[in-house]
């Protein structure tokens, strides 16, 4: 059978034409019929729900206004008489029906006719004043039970709708006077209702079913659906916050006064009635109530600057301010997790969100707590009543919460924004700026008493005499009090530990400085925490510091009163023992000078031994940050950032003189205990928790071992005991401080490893000498990438070629390589003309260069020059002219300089001489104190002494905030602060002016030129390799090593040319004549071959070129020798090549006289 032609159409069996559909078809066909009939049945459904709705809307709104309109006209036709009855039914029923609808329809309606409103008010107000049962609408709340029951109904109604409209009234809209007036009705409506002394129809026998129906009504007024403390912060939020004096002298009206004042009546009307005894579920709550007062009036920004004065003792009464401090404590958690909730809920655009709900709160607190004036500093006082206990508990529960959303915050700005540098911080600042006229005031003003003195004391005063719990009748209150312990300076602490963080986070200018200052000067406050700190980490008891194993804390620290008790009993033994060694020394009449130097005779005694590491790395200290207490973290942050504090206004006389506030001894516990604990954060990798913490630390560790620099008062083992095991290898440590030191600047802390971030912050760990070798590996490792990069960087072709002229050294190299900046690294291949214009013989492998530097600085660094002066002290150190501005090029040279003594640092040549430490600090990157002025100008540093600790009045000095000084010649005054020549000096402020002028010239007045010479410096030296030195070893780097020579190192490195060996005679004779000399004569030999009178740091080993001694042949004729004659010839020196040319002497005697004669008349080559 042939099958049919390709074009037919075929016919299906089944009596009809149908294409072919596959199984897979034919469900996904199905499939979506059923879809389809399913959105048409929902349709269908919604359309008729739309219809329902829309319905019962239209016939609501048709009898709504049906009903509006009877009810108006109801009012309208009210002629005065009424019985409780008709305004229950005929009255309030419609009236509640048509407000009640929707609030949003009431807004927009309703309170457009007011009018009718404000009758209906009226008609209550005055059913409520009436003494006739019958007519009286609250007499209904005595009647029957049902009538009972439409009364609290219709009350709590009448209580919402007068809290909805409280909420919209605003003072400062021009057009609100009638809605104040209707504000001020419902607010007397309100207050009339909730207090049974306007019930005028109140019989003796109804007073219990009264108080009952009142207390159930103020019960639904404590609850969140009530939405009255929602409403009265809505309305207080409206209220202008003011500082005291504007708050005087604002004047409000009536209605105005009668409106804040009944707000604050309601806030506060829970906690006047006394918790109802009957067994009923409408009892009132009042801890309910108290957390709603809590959450929505205690956080109000500057709640007490937006309230009236009058009513500020309200809210501070102990019958209000106790209950609430207690709930906060017993109900913290579920306080915190509302107010989280009521901030994401609430819009306020200003830059008060800016700050937490939680840090309102806190401030209030602290605004309530207290009675103080704002114009004081030194009086002030806890609101009466208060228990000092709770206030400080709550305001510790606070401000964590604050730090803890706080640190939220930064860290969702930083992910979602990035650092911008442009970005505004929004916690620098937080002002109300929804309204215009409002003053400006700065959170951190709300937080004034904290950082006033006699609020430390009172607090202090109160630990000492321990108070008690008092009197209270809640329960709860006791019991959250038991769970906090008794009142110690622990509390304190904590206290000020969060108010620290606190003000660092909202002020990153000022900082927490006005804290600091407070706790500073407090007299024996920093006494007593160090002897908690030292009782808590010293103590040899097994109790003293366990290790908690589960929580991976050290803990338990025993009684605080027993510790600081036995430390102080030591204390005092010890003293009255100094008491009696004190008149010992009278008796005999032997020198108590001997006190002011304990420190230097300590320094030898058995306890300070140099092997003995183990006294200073403080075993508590050695798990780092981590591993201790939250409570003794507190400690010791609080404690650091104050002693750090105090450290920058302690002057040496008082630290090492007076011993205050500590001894001496003290002193090096305090530098232990740093010591280990920051140099073992960095090897046991901190978190970002106990960051806070490092930073107080470093800073107050950097403070105590600059002291020490420039005065000692501990052994050198003390900052050496935490590294002394398990230090890296040089090279290595050289190249991960090189990734470290970047990696701060860019502040990348994350990837900083940690033992290189310990040498970059805290080098003194390490000995000098290792940190000298990494100077020297540092120089080592750039010179590499230099010559894989292509550069010369040895003599030979391809080096900068100079020609100098003997007489003009330093305007030749001025002129011909100033210009070059970093590559000046680079070889220099030198060539001298004589100072008769002729070109000198010889060829630069090395030596020439090092004569110019040598030469070149020589000039450049000598006072007559005119650059750089010497200082009036006794080491007579180098500092910058102050003239050298007025020169031509000053800046530039000084610049120039920088490059040169850079390059002598990066080639290893040394220089024989050495800078001020104040200049050398500006270099290092570091600010300069008080006490450093007696490096600069001694005399100076004497009178600024003598006036800090002047008695007498210094008005009488007639000194200003001025300065006089040369400059060119003429006389220059100039300004230590602005306006400083109206500015007198007097009592109060010459601690001030001490500071001010040490300040000036210690940095400002040389900052100029310090950063010069730091650019010109800095081209070839990376600041990172010099941050690992002080000021002093700076310049044992520039200048070399001890006073005295080493003769057996000198002669271990020594090479020999011209026939000379180490067995020769004449060299023999040399190394004996040597070791022979004084040390200040050898010093004058290594100065005579070198041109650098000290050894290189760490050894001869490292001088370039070595240390040669060449043969100069002079023969003698026999008979000559027979009669005793030798050379006659002086030995002479090449400088450039460190080279003694040293003739054949015969006989030590004639060595010593002719190498003598030689290094002390001040030639060299001169000699050959």
């Amino acid at each position: 059978m042939s099958a049919p032609p390709p074009n037919q159409r075929q016919v299906s069996l089944r009596g009809a034409s149908a294409k072919e559909i596959t199984r897979d078809a034919l469900l996904q066909k199905v499939s979506h019929e059923r879809e389809l009939r399913s959105f048409l049945r929902r349709a269908a459904a919604a359309a008729a729900l739309i219809q329902r709705v829309w319905r019962r809307y239209s016939e609501l709104k048709k009898v709504s206004q049906q009903l509006q309109e009877e009810w108006e006209a109801l009012v309208v036709q009210y002629g005065g008489c009424i019985t409780k009855q008709w305004i229950s039914n005929k009255l309030l029923r419609p009236f509640l029906f048509i407000a009640m609808q929707s609030t949003t329809s009431y807004k927009k309606q309703q309170l457009r006719k007011m009018n009718y409103v404000s009758a209906c008010f009226k008609i209550l107000l005055s059913s409520i004043n009436s003494y006739d049962m019958e007519q009286n609408f609250c007499s209904l709340a005595v009647g029957t039970l049902e009538e009972r029951s439409t009364w609290l109904y219709q009350a709590k109604k009448l209580l919402s709708l007068c809290s909805l409209i409280l909420a919209e009234c605003d003072f400062s809209r021009r057009e609100s006077d009638n809605m104040v007036a209707l504000t001020a009705l419902a607010m007397r409506l309100v207050i009339s209702l909730t207090d049974l002394n306007g019930w005028k129809c109140l019989k003796s026998e109804n007073t219990g079913d009264a108080d009952v129906a009142v207390k159930r009504l103020i019960g639904f007024m404590s609850t969140r659906s009530s939405g009255m403390y929602s409403c009265i912060r809505r309305f207080v939020l409206k209220l202008g916050a003011q500082d005291a004096s504007q708050r005087k002298a604002i004047a409000l009206t009536d209605d105005q006064f009668l409106i804040t004042a009944s707000a604050v009546t309601l806030g506060l009307r829970p906690f006047h009635l006394k918790k109802s005894n009957i067994n009923d579920a409408d009892a009132f709550d009042v801890n309910g109530a108290i957390e709603e007062y809590i959450l929505f009036i205690l956080t109000v920004p500057y709640l007490c600057q937006r309230l009236p004065s009058f009513l500020l003792p309200a809210l501070k009464h102990e019958s209000v301010l106790l209950p609430s401090l207690n709930i906060l404590l017993i109900s913290r958690d579920k306080i915190f997790e509302e107010i989280s909730k009521l901030e994401q809920s609430e819009e306020y655009s200003s830059c008060v969100e800016a700050i937490p709900y939680s840090g309102w709160a806190l401030a209030n607190v602290i605004n309530l707590a207290i009675d103080y004036d704002d114009k004081s500093a030194v009086s002030g006082n806890f609101v009466q009543g208060l228990d000092c206990r709770f206030y400080i508990h709550v305001v510790n529960c606070l401000s964590q919460n604050f730090l803890y959303v706080i640190e939220k915050m930064k860290a969702l700005m930083k992910k979602d924004d990035g650092e911008s540098s442009g970005a505004r911080d929004p916690f620098s600042q937080a002002v109300d700026s929804d309204n215009s006229n409002l003053h400006p005031l700065l959170y951190i003003d709300l937080l004034k008493p904290v950082y006033q003195q006699w609020h430390l004391r009172k607090l202090l005063m109160m630990t000492k005499e321990n108070i008690s719990t008092g009197t209270h009748d809640s329960n709860g209150s006791k019991r959250s009090l038991e769970e906090y312990g008794n009142f110690k300076l622990l509390n304190i602490i904590c206290f000020y530990y969060y108010m620290l963080r606190i003000f660092s986070f909202l002020n990153p200018f000022v900082g927490s400085s006005p804290i600091l200052n407070v706790l500073s000067f407090t007299p024996g406050f920093l006494r007593e925490l160090w002897e908690i700190v030292e009782g808590s980490i010293f103590t040899c008891g097994a109790d003293s510091i366990q290790y908690d194993a589960k929580h991976q804390r050290y803990t338990g620290f025993g009684s605080y009163s027993e510790q600081v008790g036995d430390i102080r009993h030591r204390r005092s033994t010890r003293d009255m023992g100094n008491k009696w060694v004190n008149v010992l020394q009278k008796i005999t009449g032997k020198s108590t000078e001997a006190d002011a130097d304990c420190s230097d005779n300590a320094l030898n005694s058995v306890q300070f031994n140099e092997n003995e590491y183990d006294l200073w790395d403080v075993e508590a200290m050695k798990q780092g940050p981590q591993f201790i207490s939250k409570d003794l973290s507190h400690m010791l942050h609080l404690f650091c950032a104050t002693y750090g504090h105090l450290l920058l206004v302690l002057d040496d006389i008082e630290f090492y003189e007076k011993q205050v506030p500590f001894t001496l001894a003290q002193q090096r516990r305090i530098a232990s205990v740093l010591n280990t604990l920051v140099y073992n954060s960095f090897i046991y990798n901190g978190g970002k928790s106990d960051q806070p913490l490092m930073d107080v630390a470093v800073r107050c560790l950097h403070l105590l071992y600059e002291r020490y620099c420039r005065h000692r008062f501990c052994p050198t083992s003390l900052w050496l005991a935490p590294a002394r095991e398990g230090r890296v290898p040089i090279a290595a440590a050289a190249r991960t401080h090189e990734a470290a030191f970047a990696n701060l600047q860019y502040s990348d802390a994350s990837t900083v490893p940690t033992t290189s971030s310990a040498l970059t912050t805290v080098p003194h760990v390490y000995p000098f000498e290792e940190r000298v070798q990494m100077f020297r590996e540092f120089i080592k490792l750039d010179k590499v990438s230099r010559r894989v990069a292509g550069e010369v960087s040895g003599p030979g072709p391809g080096s900068i070629e100079v020609v100098i002229r003997r007489d003009h050294v330093v305007e030749d190299g001025y002129r011909q390589l100033n210009y070059l900046g970093s590559r000046l690294k680079s070889c220099i291949h030198v060539s001298f003309i004589s100072e008769c214009g002729l070109p000198e013989a010889g060829l630069d492998y090395g030596g020439l260069s090092k004569e110019f530097l040598t030469d070149l600085s020589r000039a450049a660094f000598n006072p007559e020059y005119g650059l750089f002066s010497q200082t009036s002290t006794s080491d007579s150190s180098l500092i910058p002219n102050m003239s050298a501005r007025l020169l031509e090029n000053g800046i530039e040279m000084i610049e120039f300089l920088g490059r040169v003594v850079g390059k002598a640092l990066y080639e290893g040549i040394l220089l024989d001489y050495s800078f001020s430490l104040v200049f050398v600090q500006k270099l290092l990157g570091r600010y300069s104190f008080l006490d450093e002025l007696s490096t600069l100008d001694s005399e100076l540093y004497r009178n600024l002494m003598y006036l800090k600790h002047f008695d007498g009045d210094v008005g009488e000095l007639s000194l200003d905030f001025t300065v006089t000084e040369e400059l060119g010649g003429k006389m220059v005054v100039a300004e230590l602060r602005p306006g400083g020549k109206n500015m007198p000096v007097t009592n109060e402020n010459k601690l001030q002016y001490v500071h001010a002028m040490a300040d000036y010239k210690l940095n400002r007045q040389i900052l100029p030129f310090a950063n010069a010479f730091y650019r010109g410096l800095s081209d070839l030296i990376s600041p990172s390799w010099l941050s690992l030195f002080n000021a002093n070893e700076f310049n044992q780097l520039l200048s070399g090593g001890r006073q005295d020579i080493d003769v057996d190192d000198l002669r271990n490195n020594t090479k020999y040319t011209g026939g000379y060996s180490n067995s020769s005679r004449t060299v023999k004779l040399f190394w004996e004549v040597v070791k022979g000399f004084k040390p200040i004569e050898r010093c004058m030999l290594v100065k005579f071959v070198t041109s650098c009178s000290r050894a290189p740091l760490l050894g001869f080993k490292y001088l370039q070129p070595p240390f040669t001694i060449h043969k100069v042949a002079c023969d003698v004729p026999l008979w000559a020798t027979i009669g005793g004659q030798d050379v006659d010839r002086l030995p002479s020196a090449s400088t450039c090549y460190n080279t003694l040319k040293l003739p054949t002497y015969k006989r030590s005697s004639t060595l010593r006289n002719k190498l003598l004669y030689a290094i002390t008349s001040n030639t060299g080559f001169e000699l050959s």
